[in-house]
């Protein structure tokens, strides 16, 4: 095998938002560096569940709104379901 193909692999400290410290191995920085991290699993909302506010900055979120809004998947009357459709499709081919 060849030498130096392999990344240094050492120990760092990695601070979370709440300010709890754990060691973890990795190829990040340097032996002993710290990392602190801005997001974590215990403050970001796509693991604990919170719903986060939309800002609108420049009118940008209200543009997109109204591009999209015919695209919801709000069901109308009448409007059967399309896999139903494709199912019984399939099921006449048959």
């Amino acid at each position: 095998m060849k030498p130096d193909t392999h990344p240094n692999y050492h120990s760092i400290k990695v601070v979370m938002t709440d300010g709890t410290e754990f060691t973890t191995r990795t190829t990040w920085g340097k032996k002993g560096d710290t990392m602190h991290l801005d997001i974590d699993p215990k403050s970001h909302p796509a693991w604990t569940g919170g719903h986060q506010q939309l800002l609108d900055r420049g009118g940008r979120l209200s543009r997109f709104q109204k591009k999209f809004a015919g695209l919801g998947l709000e069901k109308k009357e009448g409007d059967a379901p399309a896999k139903a459709e494709k199912a019984e499709a399939k099921g006449k081919k048959k």
